[in-house]
């Protein structure tokens, strides 16, 4: 397992102030933003598609930091109802890919994305029940006439440029927001598809993450590490749906938290040793999204928290058995 950090909170600093801080204090991957809803600040994708020595550039500035790239984030909606949307995110999607092949990176984070209800929607339509029957109608419609053909297109093209794994955020909001429908567009397009396992939209929604690692064994590509504080009175008053703003910290049922405040050190570890009982060894990238903390803060906690938690070598031979 390898430390990384999404660059994102960083977007005010530099990329060669951010990677030198980033690297000062023992981060060993970053996972950097190429558009979308993760906004391109530390790397200029369009720069470096069309200008050898701006690619050049960053990977001289990344190595200079002693920093691999654990992933590449295009987090959007490609699948959204009005077209010059989906188009906009579309084209964040393969820029990323082509960007990716230059770079020899093979992961590309995003989200599924999520359709309307019917041909004629205006704005994307997440169904979270199974009644009444209109609500399964749409379903089969988001799936079979949009989301299963778009991902089955959208998986060539990423493998034509060499990404051989599209991690999605399973993340309510969006068609592919827990294991079974993770794993319902991972059976319907091939195994380029898994999940980047962020355990804080997980955790909300009331499933067990241990659990969640454990179903999703084989198939989990990369790994967000942020956490998630339940209010006790807000949460048993109101459910765990929650359309208030993130700014209102007080009113809300859950909000985000770093790392460790939102979950105690024994969830954290459990979360560890379950991806290494299921085979996972990659990066654990941290996202910061706390409205608590500031965005150093918040990744220096984050940073302390991990280090010590993070498995780093395998047990060998089991000697005492």
């Amino acid at each position: 397992m390898k430390l990384s950090v999404l660059t994102v909170p960083l977007q005010g600093i530099p990329a060669d102030q951010a990677f030198a801080y980033l690297h000062s204090l023992g981060v060993e991957q970053v996972e950097l933003g190429t558009g979308g809803y993760t906004v391109d600040c530390h790397v200029g994708v369009a720069d470096c598609l069309n200008d050898e020595s701006k690619l050049n550039a960053l990977k001289e500035l990344l190595a200079e930091n002693e920093l691999t790239i654990s992933a590449l984030s295009c987090h959007g909606n490609p699948v959204h109802p009005d077209k010059a949307t989906a188009d906009g995110f579309h084209q964040v999607f393969v820029d990323t890919c082509r960007l990716a092949q230059k770079l020899g990176v093979e992961t590309v984070v995003t989200f599924s994305g999520c359709p309307g209800d019917c041909p004629d929607s205006k704005r994307p339509n997440w169904v979270t029940c199974a009644w009444p029957s209109d609500y399964g109608k749409i379903l089969d419609w988001q799936w079979n006439e949009v989301l299963i053909p778009y991902w089955k297109q959208a998986a060539k093209i990423a493998e034509s440029y060499g990404v051989k794994k599209i991690a999605f955020e399973m993340h309510p909001g969006f068609c592919v927001y827990n294991p079974r429908t993770l794993l319902r567009l991972r059976e319907a397009v091939g195994d380029v598809i898994g999940a980047n396992f962020d355990p804080s939209h997980l955790i909300w929604q009331g499933m067990d993450p241990v659990a969640a690692i454990r179903e999703l064994e084989g198939a989990i590509y990369h790994f967000h590490a942020k956490d998630v504080r339940i209010d006790p009175y807000n949460c048993a008053a109101n459910g765990v749906l929650d359309t208030q703003s993130f700014e209102n910290l007080t009113g809300r049922s859950w909000i985000f938290r770093t790392v460790g405040y939102g979950t105690d050190t024994k969830n954290w570890k459990d979360m560890l040793s379950a991806l290494r009982m299921t085979g996972y060894d990659g990066a654990i990238s941290i996202e910061h999204e706390d409205g608590l903390m500031s965005p150093r803060e918040g990744l220096e906690k984050a940073v302390s928290f991990l280090k010590n938690l993070l498995i780093r070598e395998g047990a060998g031979a089991m000697w005492w058995s």
